[in-house]
């Protein structure tokens, strides 16, 4: 017979953190210069060790999809996989990639929709999605020693219109709650990937701004309105690949808007990407 404390126990919040996922990460990794590589190396696996210190038995993984279900004939602001599992990355050049599918948490994710819904949220809903680089690249470089089941949730930071900046802080706050109020003795941890700056298929492609960059991060350690004012105002001068900087408002929101333990952060040009690598503290 169950003890009454067994029967009333609810899921964990096991943190947040985040890393950014630009391919070049994976596709160009030998053409990139050894001390950023090793920097790279560094962060990605101190962040593996942070997120398996955390013990989390499921991920809800925050990304963009990068076309890789979506297009624009059909390109929901927030999706999240309610499925059993999903399927591993489309590109061919993530083709080494060990896990051509990934373990989902069904009754996890439909407790997180059903909240939403409840809350006037309105997520679309996938039972089997395509987890392309923008999820896999950070899963795959932190080296985790075993794979927690997988939530994907993914946010439209691609093609306007997106969420504004300041739902996806209260899309963290929901996740949150749903965390805390699903029925049973599970730990749940959030990995927001994507950003910081970069430009892609515009004619700054290339660009990083590491004073952009910097300030982004100082600010997580700020008021709500303080970092939103800063992100609303440059996003759009900023390179349209800052905007995933969407999915670490979602980690921050479900931290409780508490700054974050910055593991490093390195603008590298051999993969036009400002590299960002960050846990927020529970």
């Amino acid at each position: 017979m169950r003890s009454s404390s067994a029967s009333c126990a609810v899921a964990s919040f096991a943190g947040a953190f985040a890393a950014s996922h630009g391919p070049l990460i994976v596709r160009d990794w030998d053409a990139i210069p050894g001390d950023e590589k090793t920097r790279l190396e560094k962060a990605f696996r101190e962040l593996g060790r942070r997120v398996a210190a955390a013990k989390p038995d499921v991920l809800v993984a925050v990304s963009p999809d990068h076309w890789s279900n979506f297009f624009l004939d059909n390109y929901p602001a927030v999706c999240i996989g309610v499925g059993e599992s999903n399927e591993g990355p489309p590109e061919p050049w993530m083709k080494a990639y060990p896990h051509r599918n990934l373990a989902g948490h069904a009754a996890f994710a439909m407790h997180v929709a059903e909240e939403a819904l409840r809350q006037g949220f309105e997520p679309s809903l996938s039972h089997r999605l395509k987890l392309d680089h923008g999820t896999c690249i950070p899963l795959w470089r932190m080296e985790l020693p075993q794979m927690p089941a997988l939530v994907p949730m993914l946010v439209n930071s691609i093609e306007p219109p997106m969420p504004s900046l300041a739902r996806c802080l209260e899309w963290g706050k929901l996740l949150r709650k749903a965390i805390e109020s699903y029925p049973g003795e599970l730990r749940v941890g959030i990995l927001a990937t994507g950003g910081l700056s970069h430009s892609i298929g515009e004619k700054t492609m290339g660009a990083i701004h590491e004073d952009f960059d910097r300030e982004t991060i100082k600010r997580f350690s700020s008021s709500e309105n303080s970092l939103l004012e800063y992100l609303g105002k440059e996003l759009p001068s900023r390179g349209n690949g800052s905007e995933e900087v969407r999915n670490w408002l979602v980690a921050h929101g479900a931290a409780g808007g508490r700054g974050f333990e910055l593991v490093d952060y390195l603008p590298v040009p051999a993969v036009i990407v400002g590299c960002g690598f960050a846990s927020w503290r529970v």
